[in-house]
């Protein structure tokens, strides 16, 4: 299965935000705690022509926190400001407007000597779909102002949007970029529920997903499902399959004959792993980085 996923509201979200940035002084942008590299769309560097930075690693409750200080620490190297949140329960977001204005301390300043008064700090925020950029905002502003969704695709337009006095966000619609080169980065976003599941064989996914927990996280996957058998051999289908089948059974997803219904079984597998219930999971450390 090849996976992509680029409709047309995502093309002109870019070209909105490109209009828009003679207006900002700071791009935050948000990632996947989980995936920090697959969700990093490739076409933000040529989008925010140098602007300064702000990275969130959202969903840190759901990542490891060991490989989420791995990765703060890489972008330090790379010369970028970090920060693990998570948007929903609201770990460190208070921490964010302090972080910004740290990053903006010189301009903030320059205007002070010249006895101007600041203005509100303009804030991009950007990030691939369903990453928690409108949850995020919520958060700070104080009150339910963009829409929200467990869904991609939820933001359709831009919004500024007030935070206290003194900062001032602009909302814009996740971006995915036209072609995965590495069909790998498509399976680790469909895993976390960043592509639609309309255009996803949910089956496919799935077995990516074991595949991949067998492999690093089987403890928690054994311990989740109630599994006593690992897969022998990572690389035999029906192996993989095989752990698919039991986790089917152990959650009653049955057809005639007693046949598993892997569909069903697959959304489960699915379910449960986005929503952290087999712990925390990171599906990329910095450590494999070439």
């Amino acid at each position: 299965m090849t996976i992509q996923w680029f409709p047309g509201h995502m093309t002109r979200a870019r070209r909105e935000i490109q209009e828009k940035l003679k207006l900002i002084d700071i791009a935050i942008e948000l990632l996947d705690a989980r995936v920090p590299l697959s969700s990093r769309n490739p076409m933000v560097e040529e989008i925010l022509h140098g602007k300064p930075r702000l990275i969130l690693l959202n969903k840190a409750d759901l990542a490891d926190a060991r490989t989420t200080d791995k990765w703060m620490a890489n972008f330090a190297e790379q010369g970028y400001a970090s920060l693990s949140i998570d948007a929903s329960t609201g770990t460190r977001v208070n921490e964010i407007p302090i972080k910004v204005r740290a990053l903006l301390h010189e301009k903030i300043s320059r205007q002070v000597a010249k006895g101007m008064t600041p203005r509100p700090v303009r804030g991009l925020i950007v990030g691939i779909p369903n990453v928690g950029k409108s949850t995020l905002i919520n958060r700070l502003a104080g009150r339910n102002i963009a829409a929200t969704g467990d869904r991609p695709g939820v933001t359709k337009g831009q919004q500024w949007i007030k935070v206290g006095t003194e900062m001032e966000l602009l909302d814009t619609p996740g971006i995915l970029w036209p072609k995965f080169e590495d069909q790998l980065v498509g399976f680790k976003l469909a895993m976390t529920g960043a592509i639609r599941e309309q255009v996803l064989n949910i089956e496919d996914v799935a077995y990516f997903a074991v595949k991949e927990l067998a492999q690093y996280y089987w403890d928690a996957l054994a311990e989740r499902f109630g599994l006593t058998e690992p897969p022998s051999d990572l690389e035999n289908n029906l192996e993989i399959v095989r752990v698919m089948e039991d986790i089917g059974r152990k959650r009653g997803c049955l057809i005639s004959g007693g046949r598993v219904d892997l569909e069903k079984a697959s959304g489960i597998i699915l379910r449960e792993l986005r929503a952290g219930n087999l712990g925390r999971i990171s599906l990329e450390s910095p450590e494999f980085l070439v």
